[in-house]
């Protein structure tokens, strides 16, 4: 091989080393910003159910989208997650997101909450049958046990059912919890109402 060739595939080594250095800087910048909304929204979810507001009730409940609402506390793995209204990629970067149109603690029918596996939900994983969770909001908790779990086919919207029969808590993350880039599949955790 001549002396120019091995110079260009120098090159061409050196543009990938970059190219790939620049992908992994750029994904830990999002990680890193991920966490510090978070952060920022778990300290705003904190203020909102330590203060209850004797003046709301559940009944009339109704945030608006980006809006933090409440907290989510996964006992088991020693988790608290600030609970946002809405389930775009924007509130989805500040905590677990609440499914515009389903229902909240107390009003008695489906709670969807939704979170990414490798930030808020990332240890969701851990979670088993009989364990518990808990949505504090400004007007009061509900304290809610795990009942079953399933995998489905991302694009599956079968399990919202927004149903307004019963009280039962949802979440919903990516799946498997380990996979690199968009899953092809979604886990879910059924919760029921503990009494």
């Amino acid at each position: 091989m001549r002396r120019g060739g091995l110079v260009q595939i120098k090159y061409i080594i050196y543009f990938f080393i970059f190219l790939g250095l620049g992908i992994i800087g750029y994904a830990g910048y999002q990680i890193l910003h991920s966490n510090i909304q978070a952060e920022k929204s778990l300290k705003e979810a904190k203020g909102k159910v330590e203060v209850q507001d004797d003046h709301e009730d559940e009944s009339d409940f109704e945030p608006v989208v980006g809006e933090v609402v409440g907290l989510l506390s996964l006992p088991k793995v020693e988790s608290e997650l600030a609970i946002v209204e809405g389930t775009d990629p924007d509130e989805l970067a500040k905590g677990v997101g609440h499914y515009k149109g389903s229902f909240f603690p107390g009003q008695g029918g489906q709670i969807v909450l939704s979170g990414h596996r490798d930030t808020v939900f990332k240890r969701v994983g851990e979670l088993v049958l009989g364990d518990e969770l808990v949505m504090k909001m400004p007007y009061g908790e509900a304290s809610y046990e795990i009942v079953n779990t399933k995998i489905v086919n991302a694009d599956d919207t079968s399990i919202i059912t927004l149903q307004n029969q019963e009280e039962e808590l949802i979440l919903t993350t990516c799946y498997p919890f380990g996979y690199v880039g968009d899953a092809k599949e979604r886990y879910i955790i059924y919760a029921k109402a503990k009494n």
